[in-house]
């Protein structure tokens, strides 16, 4: 004689199964999504911090470098709660053997793993 459907422990096995199905592409749904704001949040820091390292190198006056960019910035409207530092040293000058400053812009904010920053040596012309 043939079997003419399931048993309940087919059908609550399947069950089970079919669960462990859903919540795990559930789980990973939202890893996905989390990773991809991430992701955003870290693109546009870095958009920050290499913008200011291009305003610093398109600077036609090399000794207003210090008094033009160095410092914190805060209220971007589209990056609440997100600081950029930058930082300017100076090292050697006029009647020296070397000039230059070296640029350090740092960025910080919600949903950042770890501060962006980025770095560049300007010399005097």
């Amino acid at each position: 004689m043939g079997r003419g459907g399931f048993t309940l422990i087919e059908v609550m096995i399947a069950l089970v199964i079919l669960s462990v199905a859903i919540l795990g592409m559930g789980t990973l749904t939202a890893g996905l999504v989390k990773t991809t704001a991430v992701g955003d949040v870290t693109a546009a820091a870095i958009q920050l911090a290499e913008d200011r390292i291009e305003e610093v190198r398109i600077e036609p006056v090399y000794a207003k470098i210090d008094s033009l960019y160095a410092g914190t910035e805060t209220g971007f409207p589209t990056l609440p709660g997100f600081t950029r530092t930058t930082e300017v040293v100076h090292y050697g000058g006029p009647g020296q053997s070397f000039d230059y400053k070296k640029i350090t812009v740092t960025v910080e904010g919600p949903g950042l793993l770890a501060p962006v920053v980025r770095t560049v040596t300007v010399a005097a012309p």
